[in-house]
């Protein structure tokens, strides 16, 4: 599958005779798949492919085509047919606003790219450096031998405390982080049940799931508001990214208005926050259940090293830490569904997609195929030696997506990632406690529901 080969028909009786992809079984009246979304979306996404490349599915009165190969998921994230949309997007919207560069399309996401590339270029990684060595043994610091970790907490206050202190130069930032980490828990499960079952009136009644939702929504917005108002106030001018959303011009030339920049710090706050500390969740867990490869991770940094605290500049000597990290995202993407919608009639996987029409697919589902992946559900980071990743097809592992919706911030995420799972498996090993659950928390994004873990010293 070729990008050309989503390129929509000339008008005429060739494209008018393309068919429809199939229907996936299971539907309910009035609810469609919805119903199978929230019960157990994971393994619904994973058995879509045995049904085709692409079928159709039902969500409430809307029709959505779910695509389940690696080929079709990279042509449908290179194609210009296809823009930034659908139920998931739409979900996203209260969260972060339609002036953001995670919601818009078009020339505005083009201007909104080119302000904030700057903090994200691969040369400018080794400037936040010292941050992230700070942070990632200030997290191992502050634990004691055998009392008990709350992952959730803990690594969301590594991922606010990084991505504050590099992009927004915030300090002060852990009540500002337990406050995210309580409020985003309740604002994406809120977002995923609004997706997969979108009853739109009935979630703006006076009832308590809507008011705890609600709730939690506006605090996220008036922690953004605080540092955005504390800068301000400041008058401080720091080279990096708040500094330069509110000097940013519009394409008059004119500042970009306040809604804008408020966007702009959300988006870089809590989708950003989220999915680096349910990563960083899934690592703990994945360093408890296989001991084996932490002792590996571990015996790497020292021979890296020679006994000294590991440093940013270790992170790419590091081959096996950074193949445990990139092994945890793909059984464990914090990202697991993402949506499209065509902006024009076109093709896709040779069927008719019409315009409009709303596009969904699951990185987990993709990531864990046994038809790209030989024993396709065991951790094995080896995976990604050289030799074997060339096995592995060309779009069933992109954590970051592709094309001009890639994210700008892989090089920031994965230093970071790898510089925190050095330092976590070098000073301690993790047991689970009891009142630990490892199961998988479902909502926009996943990661385990509350993962308790004791550190023992090496």
């Amino acid at each position: 599958m070729t990008v050309e080969s989503v390129k929509p028909e000339a008008p005429g009786h060739e494209a008018a005779q393309l068919c429809e992809p199939p229907l996936a079984g299971g539907g309910v009246p009035g609810l469609g798949h919805g119903l199978k979304l929230v019960r157990d979306p994971l393994a619904f996404m994973a058995r879509l492919r045995e049904h085709g490349d692409i079928v159709r599915l039902k969500l409430g009165p809307k029709t959505v085509y779910a695509v389940t190969t690696p080929d079709l998921t990279g042509a449908l994230a290179l194609s210009t047919d296809f823009k930034i949309g659908g139920p998931l997007w739409e979900s996203l919207e209260g969260l972060l606003g339609k002036e953001g560069v995670a919601t818009a399309n078009g020339p505005r996401h083009r201007r909104q790219r080119r302000t904030i590339q700057p903090a994200f270029r691969l040369d400018a990684t080794p400037g936040y450096g010292p941050v992230m060595e700070e942070e990632a043994h200030a997290l191992t610091e502050r634990w004691q031998p055998g009392e008990t970790i709350d992952c959730t907490s803990e690594s969301f206050r590594v991922a606010v405390r990084i991505a504050a202190r590099c992009l927004l130069r915030g300090d002060y930032m852990d009540e500002r982080a337990e406050r995210l980490c309580a409020a985003l828990a309740t604002v994406f499960r809120g977002m995923y049940r609004r997706m997969v079952v979108p009853l739109g009136p009935l979630y703006r009644l006076p009832l308590p799931p809507n008011r705890k939702f609600n709730r939690a929504l506006a605090d996220l917005h008036l922690v953004v508001d605080e540092i955005v108002a504390e800068r301000r106030a400041s008058g401080q001018k720091p080279d990096d990214l708040l500094t330069a959303l509110l000097e940013a011009k519009d394409d008059n030339g004119d500042p970009i208005g306040e809604q804008e920049i408020h966007d702009q710090v959300v988006a870089i706050l809590t989708p950003g926050s989220e999915t680096v500390a349910s990563t960083v969740m899934s690592l703990l867990h994945m360093l408890a259940e296989h001991p084996e490869h932490a002792d590996k991770v571990k015996a790497e940094v020292e021979s890296v090293t020679g006994g000294r605290p590991v440093a940013f500049d270790d992170v790419r000597k590091l081959r096996h830490t950074h193949n445990v990290v990139v092994e945890t995202m793909r059984l464990h993407p914090a990202v697991w569904i993402l949506t499209r919608r065509a902006v024009t009639d076109t093709e896709l996987g040779g069927y008719r997609i019409p315009a409009g029409a709303d596009i969904v697919y699951s990185p987990y589902a993709i990531q864990r195929d046994p038809l790209s992946y030989g024993h396709s559900l065991e951790f094995d980071p080896d995976r990604w030696l050289p030799e074997r990743a060339e096995e592995v097809p060309k779009y069933a592992m992109r954590p970051f997506s592709v094309g001009n919706r890639k994210c700008p911030s892989d090089h920031f995420s994965m230093a970071q990632l790898t510089l925190i799972t050095a330092a976590l498996a070098t000073k301690y090993r993790f047991e689970q406690v009891p009142g630990s659950n490892d199961g998988t928390r479902v909502g926009v994004t996943l990661h385990p529901y509350r993962l308790l873990l004791r550190p023992v010293p090496r």
